[in-house]
């Protein structure tokens, strides 16, 4: 029998470790015998490149909150059908560093626009599509100014209260859907947090 595909997303605000806990993800799916594929968002394509390169350039601060979700769902439109779908149909692990989840927290509870306008606009765009599992990577904004980069985007230069308010939309997902997302307390060590997800992983795909 042909191996399932897999598709893990990893979320969380700014700084909250998704590119390391994900290396270390498809490390263990491969160590199982998953051939993998790691994406970030937006991007994955080379129109999604070229929209991420547009969408967080710190020039543009004019951006308009409904241009942004336009352009965030216009990369990942391109992601799903080019990519993450044939990828899936021929058994691979899919790891995606942020997806549908981070439009709803950044440009819904961010930015503050209409929630149900929001689910109708990723409903085109992922054509229905939901991660297997998705890792919601949670931390306290006020305690992880330290792990900011120097050199940022556009939305990462946003403020504290921004950084907020997207957590809090995040923490909202993760209430709403406890069967799909599994919310982590990455203000801990490194290892601690890395255990909890090899263990969650292990559960999905044994």
């Amino acid at each position: 029998m042909a191996q399932k595909g897999y598709f893990i997303t990893f979320e969380g605000t700014d700084g909250a470790g998704k590119s390391t806990h994900l290396k270390t993800a498809q490390a263990m799916l491969e160590a199982r015998g998953y051939k993998t594929l790691a994406l970030r968002e937006p991007g994955g394509t080379s129109l999604g490149e070229a929209i991420r390169h547009l969408v967080l350039n710190p020039a543009y601060t004019d951006t308009m909150p409904e241009t942004e979700l336009l352009l965030m769902c216009a990369a990942r439109a391109q992601l799903v059908r080019e990519v993450i779908e044939p990828a899936l149909q021929e058994g691979m692990a899919v790891l995606c560093d942020r997806f549908a989840d981070s439009t709803i927290a950044y440009q819904g509870y961010g930015r503050g626009l209409d929630l149900t306008g929001i689910e109708q606009v990723l409903q085109v765009a992922t054509g229905g599509l939901q991660p297997d599992r998705t890792i919601l990577l949670d931390v306290n904004p006020d305690l992880i100014v330290h792990r900011r980069k120097a050199v940022r985007d556009r939305i990462e230069e946003e403020d504290l209260s921004f950084q907020k308010k997207v957590r809090q939309g995040f923490r909202s997902i993760a209430a709403r859907d406890t069967k799909r997302v599994r919310l982590l307390d990455a203000n801990r060590d490194v290892d601690a947090v890395r255990q909890d997800i090899e263990h969650i992983i292990k559960e999905d795909i044994e």
